[in-house]
């Protein structure tokens, strides 16, 4: 069994990357199981056709205590069999969501969610700047970790911080950086740039996924691409990234993080972003001349 997870910046297309590259799996063949690691519980939304599943949180705090619940109170099943839970959290502002995610995992594995299964698959809300949403990391349950970037310049800072939560428990327990997928934005040189990253990260660029408004299409009918349009062009990029992932067992690193200067560095080395007059800064704008 391999337990992956993907990590990302918040709004850079995680979950949707996740549950279609999962449907590709469960498609060759494999059998999946989703463990949703984010308070907003979507995401296994696509794979069931719903708003938001009910979460092991949520429901134990109705039945009393975790131990209160069945297997089959928490775990749903959908597109293609695949196995689905969401750990869920507290309520905004209130408490940390790395209890619930490891809550949920332990009642998961005491009750055999994990049998049978050939890939478990967590997805992680945002950056690791909070050390909740390490917890697949820390407890050494996510093992092979895959972040989901862009060109735009915080999707590259977010991947660099999740390389330095990696990097940090690489050596006690194991985990590794599987690679970076770049969901396209079609910023500058947005292909060479993410390659280029990955380089400095001691990674690679798994692949690289094409912008599409057919994705769009599918997530407004609770979808995934694979499902929606199976024969579509995007249908297939997300399989290619699925064979990658599978020949990936055993392929990862650890990871190199680079400072902010050198990330900066890194655009300006593409004509990205130009170096910065040090005599304009705390300048309005009419007190320069801009060109």
């Amino acid at each position: 069994m391999r337990q992956i997870a993907f990590y990302g910046k918040g709004g850079i297309g995680k979950s949707t990357t996740s549950q279609n590259t999962l449907a590709a799996l469960s498609e060759m063949g494999k059998k999946i199981l989703i463990v949703g690691c984010d308070p907003k519980a979507d995401s296994t939304r696509l794979i069931l056709h719903e708003k938001a599943q009910n979460t092991v949180l949520s429901l134990a705090a109705e039945a009393g205590t975790v131990e209160d619940l069945e297997i089959e109170d928490v775990m749903k099943v959908g597109f293609r069999d695949i196995r689905c839970v969401e750990s869920g959290g507290p309520e905004p502002g209130v408490g940390c969501a790395g209890r619930g995610v490891i809550t949920s995992i332990n009642f998961l594995e005491e009750n055999g969610a994990y049998e049978g299964v050939d890939y478990v698959s967590y997805d992680v809300l945002g950056d690791v700047v909070c050390g909740g949403f390490a917890m697949p990391i820390r407890e050494n349950k996510a093992q092979e970790i895959y972040i989901v970037t862009s060109g735009e310049m915080m999707a590259m800072y977010a991947a660099n911080n999740i390389a330095k939560g990696i990097l940090k428990y690489a050596n006690s327990g194991g985990v590794r950086l599987g690679g970076l997928v770049c969901n396209e934005r079609q910023t500058d040189r947005e292909y060479e740039l993410i390659e280029a990253l990955a380089k400095r990260l001691n990674t690679q660029l798994i692949h690289f996924v094409p912008r599409n408004n057919i994705v769009q299409h599918a997530e407004l009918r609770r979808m995934t691409v694979l499902e929606f349009a199976p024969e579509s062009s995007q249908a297939e990029e997300y399989r290619q990234l699925a064979k990658k992932i599978d020949a990936n067992a055993g392929k990862g690193t650890i990871p190199t993080p680079i400072t902010m200067d050198d990330l900066e560095e890194l655009l300006m080395d593409f004509g990205i972003m130009k170096t910065v007059d040090e005599s304009l800064i705390g300048k309005k704008v009419d007190e320069v001349a801009i060109a």
